[in-house]
């Protein structure tokens, strides 16, 4: 659920924490600026060895002042000739609880609130913009496919410039696959995900996902002007990103058109899929909207919404941070998250899958084999069963009875043997029950939660094609193991230009072009030809690809099945 950026792994694992890695694409000859006409003005660019970059394109209104807390407006002013050479601006962002007295979220709140790190990220409210990134050279008419991504951080941080697709871009032309990147920001934290009855009753639920949304009807209205052709989107996320990509899918009821079109045709998720949630106003949310209106000093205004729209930003910002963070004893238990409000959202996604109101496309969707070892570093206090079926109870799942929380815990082995990191003996268990409570968070938040959703998808639709994975190749890494948004490190980056990153681009570049990972044709050749045959997972056949850092295998999607079945059979009562 929350998507942990590069920046927030780095920051987990000790490591200096900077701007985001510069490309290895060189800028050169600024003085011939690739520039593109659109509606609302000239987009002037910068041109790098193999791509051309277009950052910062305001698709909405400023969401400040009266705007702050409501869906966005389409930007509707002409932006005349627009300077997208520089870094797009982070949204604000939740780091951590600047009411916490825990050591590590005290270090990050002092450290992410200095200057000079507000000043790196460029943070502004007025944030709201798309970055495009294409081969160079191309033009209107072109018709290239079209990524979209959706960056992650659990709905509380994360910006659109950390995600340089460069790189992404020259391996795809390399590949023999061009395609057009596009990247796009959107609110976070309170200023994205605000819940309570105020919000409810206003009409401002789930910001953050109208903000996706308007940026994928920018790029139906304006992407043909870049070279890439609106009718061949694919939407793309890991984390948080990967969960918006299926409530993209589910929005109003799975209405994804505009215009009379659909907005995307294919979705890959990465460690993500349904998130079972309780309304934007049950009782949790109730009390995350009342904490920040007391902190925003709006307990006595007779309309607290309006009081917070008012409040300056610092203190606003304060106000929404003051709430459990990510990274905290509350862990994925998130203050701040995609809840039903009835509209936008209209029902929680587990029952939205069951009663097929999504938007039903090809996907390719899949986990780290060690996703929940990051978010069980915070809890050294959960040591025995007791404690952590209290644990989950008061934090978690709300309307789950004391015995359904037991009977899910007791499908989990007490033995470090069995537990996360996967495969890793005795070693590991840095408190104990860690490797336990790894296991039970990843598996309820990604990885078993991915198997009971594709059980459902492929009962509903089964004539729509997907494909399944893990990835391992981070195995013996010291007490994380494949950590959750390890991928990010392989995939997006190229950190590590093994087999692995080789491998998963061109599946995935084979998926954008022809929504099938096998499939090589098209392009200007067929580079991405794959080694191995990556099976569909369907009803019966339930077979994933397993990624290592030097082979591929295949693998049975049939582990721990003793608790993906409570998890499907109880899963109404497991809603966070």
């Amino acid at each position: 659920m929350k998507g942990f950026t590069t920046l927030v792994t780095a920051a987990l694992l000790g490591r200096a924490v900077a701007a985001p890695p510069e490309p290895p694409t060189k800028i050169v000859e600024k003085r011939a600026a690739p520039t593109v006409t659109i509606a609302s003005g000239s987009i002037v660019g910068v041109s790098r060895q193999a791509t051309e970059a277009f950052n910062g394109i305001p698709f909405a209104e400023p969401p400040v002042g009266p705007l702050r807390l409501k869906p966005p407006v389409r930007l509707n002013s002409s932006l005349g000739v627009f300077d997208a050479t520089g870094i797009a601006p982070a949204c604000p962002q939740f780091f951590a609880d600047s009411d916490s007295n825990d050591f590590l979220s005290r270090v990050i709140d002092t450290v992410t609130s200095l200057p000079f790190f507000q000043k790196a990220l460029k943070v502004s409210e007025d944030c709201l913009t798309i970055n495009v990134i294409r081969p160079k050279g191309t033009k209107a008419g072109d018709n290239l496919p079209v990524l979209f991504w959706i960056f992650g951080g659990g709905f509380e941080l994360g910006w659109s410039s950390m995600y340089d697709g460069g790189p992404l871009v020259s391996n795809a032309i390399d590949m023999g696959k061009p395609y057009v990147f596009v990247a796009v920001n959107y609110r976070v934290g309170g200023f994205g995900f605000m819940p309570g009855k105020e919000i409810l009753a206003d009409g401002s639920a789930n910001l953050g996902h109208l903000d996706q949304r308007m940026g994928l009807e920018w790029v139906a209205d304006n992407i043909a002007a870049f070279g890439g052709d609106p009718n061949k989107v694919t939407i793309w996320g890991e984390s948080a990103g990967a969960i918006s990509v299926f409530n993209q899918m589910a929005l109003y009821n799975g209405d994804n058109t505009y215009k009379g079109k659909p907005l995307f045709r294919g979705a890959i998720m990465n460690s993500g899929s349904i998130v079972p949630a309780d309304p934007v106003d049950c009782p949790k949310g109730q009390a995350v909207y009342d904490q920040v209106v007391a902190k925003a000093g709006c307990a006595g205004a007779s309309d607290t919404l309006d009081c917070l729209r008012q409040a300056p930003y610092d203190k606003f910002l304060a106000a929404a941070n003051s709430v459990p963070a990510i990274l905290s004893y509350n862990s994925v238990a998130l203050s701040y998250l995609p809840r039903p409000d009835g509209k936008v959202i209209t029902k929680s996604p587990d029952v939205l899958v069951k009663e097929g109101k999504y938007a039903a496309v090809p996907m390719i969707i899949g986990d780290q084999e060690d996703e929940g070892t990051l978010f069980a570093l915070f809890q050294s206090n959960v040591t025995s069963t007791d404690k952590l079926v209290e644990y989950l109870g008061g934090l978690f799942f709300h309307g789950a009875t004391t015995e359904q929380i037991e009977g899910l815990v007791n499908t989990y082995s007490t033995s470090i043997l069995a537990g996360s990191p996967f495969r890793s003996g005795i070693l590991n268990e840095i408190y104990p029950g860690f490797k336990r409570l790894a296991a039970i968070l990843g598996d309820l938040v990604f990885t078993l939660t991915r198997r009971v959703f594709l059980e459902a998808a492929t009962t509903v639709n089964p004539n729509v094609p997907a494909w399944s994975y893990l990835a391992s190749y981070d195995e013996g890494t010291p007490i994380l193991g494949t950590f959750h948004g390890s991928d990010l490190l392989q995939v997006f980056y190229g950190i590590l230009p093994n087999y692995a990153s080789k491998s998963i681009q061109s599946y995935y570049a084979n998926f954008v072009y022809n929504l099938d990972p096998n499939d090589a044709s098209g392009g200007t050749s067929a580079k991405s030809k794959v080694a191995e045959s990556w099976p569909r997972w369907t009803g019966t056949e339930r077979k994933l690809i397993n990624f290592f850092s030097n082979r591929s295998g295949y693998l049975n999607d049939d582990f721990r099945s003793e608790s993906a079945n409570y998890i499907s059979s109880n899963v109404g009562a497991l809603y966070i």
